[in-house]
């Protein structure tokens, strides 16, 4: 299984052989399992509302139970009452979800399979820039004819080309020994470099 190997200006260099976790059998089932525990994983969990212990209001009674003509109130926290307190609102909660190992590779090597069976995998022999200018990232987008697209780069931890290409809108720099399953599935394009293919072929055999 071979792909083309580009350089920076999206001039064909050569050609590579692939390793076979660009070649698996596709679950949707743990796809769309890894894919949730991740947005899961992303959550703060911070949502809060207030019981009627907590809203600030006197503990008096408005008005005497009898006599008044109007139906009979406790409290102003009462949740029938405006800015009274919530029933069974949310609270502050993990939503964290646990994915073994396993999964987590296996998954990985799913999603690429899938970018590479629509052709959406581009291997580009050395990816750098000289000085941080956000310039330089999009003339390497243009050359690969993808600008304009959701684009994950899975580079060396190359500071200054993820410094270069922040300010440019769906485009994610991220280092190969990071990248996950949803990363790969979100992307349009996936640029990657002999040396990540490398590097995540170690992560998957171990």
């Amino acid at each position: 299984m071979e792909t083309i190997v580009y350089n920076v200006k999206g001039q064909e260099k050569g050609k590579m052989e692939l390793p076979v976790f660009f070649n698996v059998e596709i679950s949707g089932v743990l796809l769309h399992e890894i894919t949730t525990a991740y947005l899961n994983n992303q959550r703060a969990g911070t949502h809060k509302t207030k019981t009627r212990g907590e809203v600030s209001f006197s503990g008096a009674k408005p008005w005497k139970q009898k006599g008044t003509g109007s139906a009979r109130a406790g409290q102003r926290n009462s949740p029938l009452w405006r800015k009274g307190g919530i029933i069974f609102g949310p609270q502050p909660r993990d939503y964290y979800t646990k994915i073994s190992k396993q999964k987590k590779k296996l998954s990985l090597s799913m999603a690429l399979s899938v970018q590479f069976q629509k052709g959406n995998v581009i291997v580009v022999d050395v990816i750098k820039v000289d000085e941080v200018k956000t310039k330089k990232v999009a003339e390497l987008l243009k050359n690969l004819k993808i600008e304009n697209r959701k684009v994950v780069f899975i580079i060396s931890n190359d500071v200054n080309f993820k410094i270069a290409s922040r300010n440019i809108k769906n485009v994610v720099v991220e280092n190969f020994n990071n990248i996950n399953a949803y990363q790969v599935l979100w992307a349009d394009k996936l640029v990657i470099t002999p040396e990540a293919i490398d590097s995540i072929k170690k992560r998957q055999s171990t």
